[in-house]
């Protein structure tokens, strides 16, 4: 019947249920648990959790280094929760906020023993709802099927929903409209809704690009603080203004607006990365204390809506070597990296030497 949800209307139901702190039931193969976000989670719904059974704290491999604990699951570390476990400690193990002033959380004791399938997938939807990459997981008996019905709780197959987890998300164009602008008054924007309920993307088109030829490009991730508030930590602010400065000077060219703030973690979690850089760990190091990937932006979307507006050819304006290596897997050839340094100052000048010496961009 069309009037179910099909699993990608789930797993947005999903995220929204985990931002809110409800849980969620995932399952796998005749095995079932109960999952919740750590970060959302409720002191009254933690006493719940620990009442249904032995309770487990899923961690990223990045987070379980940073707090000496064992990832026997490769990519995901399974904590298990002590009985006397209160919310204040289970927020400390997500957050590393305090780190430095409680180093010794521990002792960590790590599960070794049966399937990870569901803590890894709960930690995939966790961070897709722009949380602390934490989650408690708690197994239940049978099925599943039957808990999530008595309760109102949204379930999910693992089998379903973890590949529709590690793909983009269709893009839809939605509409455009003329829209004049400092850099080029001859200026379009598209707006492109992915099928997942996420945010929304842009394309800013500025002239009438020849198809038929490489355009002058950008993949440009949405920085709030650089880009609306002029923030003088990063260059995103700069590289906007300067792409859309050398695309109005040409006459034509398209920059892509993805909403991927703070690397794709969110603008919550790059507040806490920041705060972090004020104790002293560099950019990288601060995304790994806090569970995540050095990036977990996906350019895909970027190629994408290139194919969606009939481009197959750019002339790159970027200094990161992934996006080069992600339009040509993906079918968009490179014709050319235009380079794009602007924007060094005395505040942003140790995360720029990161950015290149760790992730390889072209600085």
């Amino acid at each position: 019947m069309s009037l179910m949800p099909s699993m990608i209307e789930l797993l947005a139901r999903a995220r929204v249920d985990l931002r809110m702190g409800l849980p969620v039931v995932l399952i796998e193969e005749g095995q079932a648990a109960l999952a919740i976000a750590a970060e959302s989670l409720s002191q009254e719904r933690l006493k719940d959790m620990q009442a249904l059974g032995e309770v487990t704290l899923a961690l990223t491999a990045r987070r379980a280094e940073t707090l000496k604990a064992r990832a026997y699951d490769g990519d995901t570390a399974r904590i298990r929760l002590p009985e006397v476990a209160t919310l204040d400690w289970i927020q400390a193990i997500a957050d590393p906020a305090d780190d430095l002033n409680a180093p010794m959380k521990g002792p960590l004791i790590s599960a070794r023993e049966g399937s990870a399938a569901l803590h890894r997938l709960a930690i995939a939807l966790v961070k897709s709802a722009r949380l602390l990459p934490a989650a408690l997981l708690v197994p239940l008996k049978g099925t599943g099927a039957q808990f999530a019905t008595d309760h109102g709780l949204t379930l999910l197959p693992q089998a379903a929903a973890e590949p529709l987890m590690s793909q983009s998300s269709p893009l839809h164009a939605v509409a455009a409209a003329r829209l004049p602008i400092q850099a080029a008054e001859a200026g379009r924007l598209h707006i492109f809704r992915p099928e997942d309920g996420a945010e929304e993307h842009y394309a800013i088109e500025i002239g009438r690009p020849d198809r038929s030829k490489p355009v002058l490009a950008r993949l440009h991730s949405a920085c709030f603080t650089g880009d609306v508030l002029g923030s003088l930590k990063c260059d995103c602010g700069p590289q906007l203004n300067a792409a859309l400065a050398q695309m109005g000077t040409q006459g034509s060219g398209v920059l892509l607006y993805l909403n991927q703030e703070g690397r794709g973690i969110g603008l919550a979690n790059k507040m806490r990365a920041y705060s972090l850089q004020d104790q002293g760990f560099d950019t990288v190091e601060a995304n790994h204390r806090l569970g995540f990937e050095d990036d977990e932006r996906d350019f895909q979307l970027g190629s994408a809506i290139l194919k969606e507006l009939g481009f197959s050819q750019v002339r790159l304006l970027t200094n990161n070597p992934n996006k080069i290596a992600m339009m040509e897997k993906t079918g968009i050839k490179v014709a050319e990296r235009v380079e794009l340094k602007v924007g060094e100052n005395a505040f942003n000048a140790q995360y720029l030497a990161t950015k290149a010496a760790k992730s390889g961009h072209m600085l």
